[in-house]
């Protein structure tokens, strides 16, 4: 019993450094957003040019991550999460140094990619430490360190910004990246690659048509989300006739879902993935809806901001928990698909929910999200009749006549 016990706290110093490590890079990736007039007036460039700076890490993410995690798939995750929290951190030096805009643009790529290098890792290493039971909810922790930084994160280290100037904020994160390196030294287990789980073994699993199907229902779940919270503050400043403070508690209803929703989320991913995936489309569709229709009253409104974020966040666990067991042997690989596939929703969503408001104005957004969810509706229950590979070997192994 004691051993038990000691495997246990030691599980959850595990997943408590991952999930710090998960925040930290969130809250680097979002600090832009909340400070983008002051980067803009510091560097001077255009308030478009310091978005890009956005844009450089989300491409960094949705693209070098799966690539770095393709190169380094025969390490050992342990080493893997070491070296990419080290590069993360001497990126995050140049903001905090004083860079100039175009070595900025650079440093964000990279800390973009290391960043998807450290979830797919963190999601082998978080997993391997919990029994297969509560895979689900271990995936949770690490991404709700993610969406806890858009929460928490964002705003404190914009006020931050706003008092000591946008690159102290930067400092903050090297300070604390350095604090949860040091802890990853400490804690981490080794987490060895399988003998035959190599880079292209891997990728023949890891991009399956049947995991690429999965993905895509995470692409779709999360376009219709962003279709219309992309355009939030406008649709409440014409459609709500909300102004000012009051905004900043709409978009802090919106942090705050997202985060219970995706730890909450890790529960009903072990419980069964699949059918989850259809409840959050379902739900954003509905809570979309209910924006659409009923926007116009504030506290409708404030349900419906709630509802998007703690239903569409909650499947998140369920999408990473769905594409690792479809992946077998390639879930390593896989494992950083996830982020990317969101990533390339979150852009595909505010792109087309920009087109809709030029072609119908603002409540054309939160229709075209509508739309969008609807799909994902479709595809995530056709995508519920996948199953998880059975490995050859077992088949062999089976007696005849069973």
């Amino acid at each position: 019993m004691m051993s038990n016990r000691v495997a246990t706290n030691r599980a959850g110093a595990v997943l408590a450094v991952l999930f710090a490590g998960a925040f930290v890079m969130g809250c680097a990736e979002m600090l832009v957003v909340g400070m983008i007039d002051l980067v803009s007036a510091d560097l001077q460039v255009s308030i478009a040019a310091a978005g890009a700076l956005v844009t450089a890490n989300a491409l960094g993410l949705a693209i070098g991550g799966p690539l770095l995690t393709f190169f380094v798939t025969r390490f050992d995750r342990r080493h893997v999460l070491l070296v990419a929290t080290s590069v993360f951190l001497l990126a995050n030096l140049l903001p905090a140094l004083g860079a100039d805009y175009p070595v900025l643009v650079v440093a964000r790529v990279v800390i973009g990619a290391v960043q998807g290098l450290f979830i797919a890792a963190a999601m082998v290493t978080a997993t391997s430490v919990v029994p297969p039971h509560r895979t689900g909810r271990a995936m949770a922790v690490v991404i709700s360190g993610f969406a806890t930084s858009s929460a928490l994160g964002l705003p404190l280290g914009t006020l931050l910004g706003q008092a000591v100037g946008w690159r102290g904020s930067f400092i903050a994160v090297v300070v604390v990246t350095a604090i949860v390196l040091a802890l990853l030294f400490m804690l981490l287990p080794s987490v060895p690659t399988a003998a035959d789980g190599g880079a292209v073994g891997q990728a023949k699993h890891a991009f399956a048509p049947r995991v690429l199907a999965v993905l895509f229902v995470s692409f779709l779940t999360f376009a219709g989300m962003l279709a219309a919270i992309t355009y939030l503050v406008p649709f409440l400043d014409e459609v709500t006739g909300l102004t000012g403070p009051v905004v900043t508690a709409y978009l802090l209803i919106y942090g705050v879902s997202t985060a219970v929703g995706s730890f909450a989320g890790g529960r009903f991913a072990d419980a069964n993935a699949s059918r989850m995936l259809i409840i959050g489309a379902v739900g954003v569709a509905i809570s979309l809806a209910v924006m659409l229709v009923f926007g116009a009253n504030a506290w409708m409104a404030g349900v419906a901001v709630l509802g998007v974020g703690l239903l569409g966040m909650a499947t998140g666990p369920s999408i990473q928990h769905r594409v690792v067991s479809l992946s077998g042997p390639g879930a390593p690989l896989a494992a950083s698909l996830p982020a990317s596939a969101v990533n390339a929703g979150i852009a595909f969503g505010a792109f087309t929910g920009g087109l809709a408001i030029e072609a119908g104005g603002v409540s054309s957004a939160v229709v075209a999200g509508i739309i969008i969810s609807v799909v994902a509706i479709g595809v995530a229950w056709a995508t519920s009749f996948l199953k998880v590979p059975v490995p050859a070997a077992a088949v062999v192994a089976e007696p005849a006549g069973r």
